[in-house]
């Protein structure tokens, strides 16, 4: 070991030396890496945002089964299904209690500027927990009151001077289908690319609110279950009970079936896998040119090393020497742009981007191997090539 490190000590760091005598070219590959690498943490960046943005609703819900329709796409989009179906669910083994919630996305008017945009609305019984939120559970008996609601603080959009004045016990009213709400309390889920923000009311409230939806079509059910009881064995009993006409998921499976929904049917999820492998072909393209032109300058020298009995495996070591250097400098960059990118993004739309040690490693990964492809393409030219021929 001891032999290879002074072997290594005393080798000529020729792809270094070859780098660093164009320092313009080396420069550009710099730059054209940084950008691959740049593109490539934004659409990953976006798309975790987007998997995470989309399922923090899911994750914050209080239970350990959830009753959702077939038809059920996605939390923006839940089918109803009979209220019947929690009754019959209260009778099978293991099952302590089944809670209704209602959920529907609707337009109203900003409380601060007036303008319309699009908000999710959740009705739930205000006599149970149905959120791991202390902040939900703790104002309650708040939206037991006619038209009170609780405000997600985490909406995108202008409203500090509307969140300010609910922090102050100032009454704050706003309209949705043409019905004068009040916003009572504040609680923090955060926007998705779904919808703009949350409002949680009593089921009471909700029904008030849409007065064409009938009680008995609700879009989720709560399952709890007794202490002793596996939710994966309950929730298996709860499929064979009840009617097709309701799925039964665990905790877990109802988040899986968020993501699910935004990674395979969602054409946002696909966009973004896209614009990963578009940076991923840039910098392939651009590092190819790079080391393609290298090659061609230094062809006479290589063509020396050759006639001098020097085998392909070390021309191609002095390449591969020069793709490491480009791919872990060019990545320096590449990582540091971002962080400020994500900071500016987070801040404009309330959207959990952050910078990931896993994330940062995939990338590198992907460079290396961008690199990697570039540098054996490049050198294509070099392993057939005759010595004789190239003077």
């Amino acid at each position: 070991m001891i032999g290879f490190i002074q072997q290594l000590q005393r080798r000529t760091p020729l792809g270094w030396l070859q780098l660093s005598r164009e320092k313009s070219r080396l420069l550009v590959a710099l730059s054209g890496i940084a950008f691959a690498d740049v593109l490539m943490f934004m659409q990953l960046g976006f798309q975790s945002a987007l998997y995470d943005s989309n399922t923090r609703l899911n994750r914050v819900l209080d239970a350990d089964i959830v009753l959702i329709s077939p038809k059920a796409r996605n939390m923006q989009n839940l089918s109803t299904f009979s209220r019947r179906r929690l009754y019959q669910a209260s009778s099978v083994s293991g099952v302590k209690a089944a809670e209704a919630m209602y959920v529907n996305v609707i337009t109203w008017k900003n409380p601060q500027t007036r303008s319309e945009t699009s908000i999710q609305v959740m009705g739930i019984n205000p006599d149970h927990s149905a959120f791991k939120l202390p902040e939900v559970n703790q104002q309650l008996d708040k939206i037991k009151l006619t038209d009170n609601f609780l405000f997600d603080r985490d909406t995108k959009g202008e409203y500090k001077e509307a969140i300010a004045k609910i922090e102050q016990g100032k009454t704050v009213t706003t309209e949705i289908e043409n019905r004068t709400i009040t916003l009572a309390g504040l609680f923090k889920i955060g926007s998705s690319f779904g919808a703009d923000g949350n409002l949680i009311t009593s089921d009471q409230n909700f029904l008030r609110l849409f007065p064409r939806r009938e009680a008995v079509s609700i879009s989720l059910g709560l399952i709890y279950i007794e202490s002793g009881y596996n939710p994966k064995q309950v929730a298996e009993a709860l499929q064979n009970y009840l009617p097709d006409d309701v799925k039964a998921l665990t905790h877990e499976e109802f988040i899986q079936f968020e993501q699910n929904f935004w990674q395979t049917e969602s054409p946002i999820g696909f966009i973004f896998g896209l614009g990963v492998s578009m940076g991923f072909i840039v910098g392939i393209i651009i590092v190819y040119q790079v080391l393609s032109t290298d090659v061609n300058a230094h062809i006479k020298e290589y063509a020396t090393f050759k006639a001098m009995g020097y085998q392909n495996l070390y021309l191609l070591g002095v390449i591969f020497e020069e793709v490491i250097i480009l791919a872990f400098l060019g990545f320096i960059p590449g990582a540091i742009v971002p962080l400020g990118l994500y900071s500016l993004t987070r801040n404009a739309t309330n959207l959990p981007i952050y910078m990931t040690l896993t994330r940062a490693v995939l990338v590198l990964i992907l460079t290396i191997i961008m690199c990697l492809i570039s540098g054996a393409i490049a050198t294509r030219k070099l392993q057939s090539a005759d010595p004789a021929d190239m003077f």
